[in-house]
């Protein structure tokens, strides 16, 4: 398999065709199940809340904006929240791969669309839009043509919807941050890369910014423990984890990998990650899959490595990245390095996954003709 060579190439070809494409038209299917019945719910919401409101819409492609595919069973809806202006993003890494909104006037409070969503200390909470937004969904579920058969699950405060007791989609309020650039990945791009990305993709990489989410944020391990007296930054950690924002590098990943076949190489491992790697409490997601594809880019950064002849070697580097993260129990984000992906994920898991992965692997190392039966 490592191979470059025509019979590589051949069985690439056949598998894409084959199961990569039936693979994108299931999920397509279930995109148009799911995203009409979320449409109909934030058509309530916004009869409700008209500050919330629905930017899920349809573009000329047939692709949903804001709809993202975690899995061919679970979506992420983000709902672009309006007028953030008189608020200063704030990013001092207090609460690792979030960051902050806080006025930048606190006698601009009573200017701000979300005045009552405002802490005393002058920050926009993510918890308190995240428990309004929760009470909206509830109501609109009440009058829902739906309701039989759309469930609010009740393990956490994001909002998370069964459908069909099959398909999971989560709702998150958002904020769009274009043209700006979070200090947590001051270090991209990295000065020792030279071909890659080139200087006009960073550019537009950077000017297309990231999202604020306002989704539930883990407690920090410091803020739990008990603080030294005088500790300020520990202090802000723990008053401000539920207020703070999740920041999402989407986009910006997308962007990375619109050139050349890298996004042919992450459907690929796509596919390969729900046919063999997707069980029951998998910590294995396409987004680690997606974060190991742009450090694999890094250490290939001519094009021609990516050329379809190529594509079998470039697969198998990310699966022995994936087994070695699996086995050292860390996976770094590619923009934000600080946070871990694997985070929280039991050993045994972990383990049983590094497993799981090797023996993939190994079969496409060892057998010319693997791709015809995986």
């Amino acid at each position: 398999m490592l191979s470059s060579n025509t019979a590589t190439l051949a069985q690439i070809n056949a598998f894409y065709a084959e199961k990569v494409q039936a693979r994108r038209a299931d999920v397509h299917k279930t995109v148009r199940l799911v995203a009409k019945i979320i449409q109909d719910l934030l058509k309530d919401v916004e009869h409700q809340e008209p500050r919330f409101i629905s930017t899920l819409t349809e573009n000329n492609l047939g692709r949903f904006d804001g709809l993202q595919v975690i899995s061919p069973h679970e979506f992420e809806v983000i709902l672009y929240l309006n007028q953030m202006g008189v608020f200063n993003f704030v990013d001092d890494g207090s609460v690792q791969g979030c960051a902050a909104l806080k006025l930048s006037d606190g006698r601009k409070r009573s200017m701000s669309l979300w005045v009552e969503f405002i802490t005393a200390s002058g920050y926009l909470s993510a918890r308190k839009i995240r428990s309004r937004f929760h009470t909206l969904i509830v109501q609109a579920l009440e009058r829902s043509q739906y309701r039989d058969i759309v469930v609010l699950l009740a393990d956490t405060t994001d909002v998370r919807l069964r459908i069909h007791d099959t398909y999971v989609v989560q709702i998150t309020c958002s904020f769009r941050c274009s043209g700006i650039w979070p200090r947590s990945a001051n270090q991209w791009p990295n000065m020792a890369n030279t071909e890659w990305p080139n200087p006009l993709v960073v550019n537009e990489v950077k000017n297309e910014g990231f999202d604020l989410l306002s989704k539930e944020v883990p407690v920090p391990v410091q803020a739990q423990n008990n603080q030294a007296p005088g500790n300020s930054k520990q202090h802000v950690a723990s008053t401000m984890d539920g207020d703070a924002w999740a920041m999402s590098m989407f986009s910006a990943e997308n962007l990375l990998l619109a050139h050349s076949n890298r996004q042919k190489a992450l459907s690929i491992l796509k596919t390969l990650r729900d046919r063999h790697l997707d069980y029951e409490g998998s910590p294995v997601t396409n987004y680690i899959l997606k974060t190991l594809i742009l450090y694999e880019c890094e250490k290939h950064q001519q094009e021609h490595e990516w050329f379809d002849i190529n594509l079998g070697d470039r697969v198998i580097g990310v699966l022995l990245q994936l087994v070695s993260c699996l086995q050292c129990r860390k996976c770094p984000n590619y923009f934000l390095p600080q946070m871990d992906l694997l985070k929280g994920k039991p050993p045994v898991v972990l383990d049983h996954s590094a497993r799981a992965c090797w023996a993939l692997v190994r079969r496409m190392i060892l057998d010319s003709r693997a791709l015809e039966t995986l």
